[in-house]
């Protein structure tokens, strides 16, 4: 999921409720196809066989979710039956108090920084006393988080945030997401498409982000002459009549991992091998820090540095320089390819080619490491022919005159993916990456 830079959130934009509105699964033909399950995943094959040719599929397994740097990765129905949404569990405490709520079906999103909660998901002594930032002047401070396919809106808040045994050091702003009245939104000044301030709208009850930067918008909302055209961030006195500003690092809506006192530096999604049928659910592991502790280290994992996004700006796909990124909050594989059979509107802007498809892209790094990943291609309308599974790795669809090329989910089953954080900012030598080993 894109946030704040490019505009470019690609999870929301083609949600698909496995449950819902769902057509009769294809006649199967020919065989082939399917790679086994695995211990870590509670499901094989939805029944149907999948015709074509697909990539061998990587096999990596989770590592358990025992130690304190790890919390255990949920994709399954989930808050509303969204596909292909990995979750944890985060906690959340009021500074300077004992008063704390857990919350579930928190999506991990490695293409976004900074943890944002649903006001709805808050108990209402949640809700009571999380403070509420304000700016200089004293006024409520709020944020319109920008996606491609809507908004977010809602009051900065901080508080303390549990994940796993981590916790972070101090409190954290965080955005709480549909707190304020629609009526406070201002016109013009947020972002284009349909407010998503639920969990019905987001698919989960928030959104943790984790990608390579610390902050959400990082030197252009904390400088004020940029800031007046481009700031995320609003003032509100007395709440309404909200205006853009500029936020210090300080307030800025923060990624929760790098606040932690160790193992900060960034992380790990580990997702085990499915079927290329599709699975009900699969359970992974996020573990926090690289290099940090035994479980973490990068190992032979091919690197590859990013700009400040974690973006791997000088991909190749079919001949075209592309913008390709790793983001676990996508749920599918999302690029422009014009040979690959769009769905009918049932399952609109998917791919849904009459055989198995495999293409490949080149992943360039800044280092001038390259790559190259091959990936599965199977008709949505076939995967989605069986309503109980919500684990896809190889569910594709249409980025609509973007050069860009979103590796969402589906890569992530069979591997170890890494995020390295973006620690220049606070005085570190580490340069923003993305690794993974398969």
């Amino acid at each position: 999921m894109r946030t704040m830079h490019i505009a470019m959130k690609l999870k929301n934009w083609m949600q698909v409720v496995a449950t819902v509105a769902l057509v009769s699964a294809l006649a199967a033909c020919g065989g082939g196809g399917d790679s086994g399950g695995s211990s870590s995943s509670s499901g094989g094959s939805s029944g149907s066989q999948i015709s074509g040719s697909l990539p061998a599929s990587p096999t990596q397994q989770p590592i358990a979710a025992t130690a304190a740097n790890t919390v255990p990765i949920t994709v399954a129905h989930g808050a509303t039956g969204v596909i292909n949404i990995p979750t944890i569990s985060v906690t959340l405490c009021a500074p300077g108090t004992t008063t704390c709520q857990t919350i579930n079906n928190i999506q991990v999103d490695t293409g976004s920084f900074g943890l944002r909660i649903v006001g709805g998901a808050l108990n209402a002594a949640m809700q009571a006393v999380l403070p509420v930032t304000a700016t200089s002047g004293g006024a409520q401070l709020a944020e319109c988080a920008t996606f491609a396919d809507g908004y977010t809106w809602g009051t900065v808040r901080t508080a303390a945030v549990t994940i796993g045994g981590e916790t972070t050091t101090s409190a954290v702003p965080i955005q709480v997401i549909g707190d304020k009245d629609a009526s406070t939104v201002p016109s013009g000044g947020c972002g284009s498409g349909s407010a998503e301030n639920t969990a019905s709208d987001l698919g989960a009850n928030g959104i943790i982000g984790i990608g390579t930067a610390l902050y959400d918008c990082g030197a252009t909302c904390a400088n004020a002459s940029t800031a007046a055209t481009y700031s995320n961030y609003f003032a509100c006195p007395n709440g309404t009549s909200c205006t853009r500003t500029a936020v210090t690092l300080a307030n800025q809506v923060a990624n929760p991992v790098a606040k932690f006192p160790v193992d900060n530096n960034g992380v790990i999604v580990q997702m085990p091998p499915i079927s290329n049928s599709g699975a009900p659910s699969a359970t992974g592991t996020l573990v926090f820090g690289i290099g940090t502790q035994s479980n973490n280290a990068l190992g032979s994992a091919q690197t590859f540095t990013t700009d400040n996004f974690g973006d791997l700006t000088n991909s190749v796909f079919n001949g075209n320089t592309v913008t390709a990124f790793l983001d676990s909050g996508s749920n599918g594989y999302f690029f422009s390819d014009s040979s690959l059979t769009l769905c009918g509107s049932n399952f609109s802007g998917f791919y849904c080619p009459s055989t198995a498809q495999t293409r490949s892209i080149t992943l360039a790094g800044l280092n001038n490491v390259k790559a190259t990943a091959n990936i599965g291609i199977v008709s949505a309308s076939t995967l989605f022919g069986n309503g109980t599974n919500y684990a896809f790795n190889d569910l594709a669809g249409q980025v609509g005159g973007l050069a860009a090329f979103d590796l969402g989910l589906p890569f992530f089953y069979g591997r170890h993916v890494y995020h390295g954080f973006d620690l220049r900012p606070i005085g570190g030598t580490q340069a923003p990456f993305v690794a993974y080993a398969s």
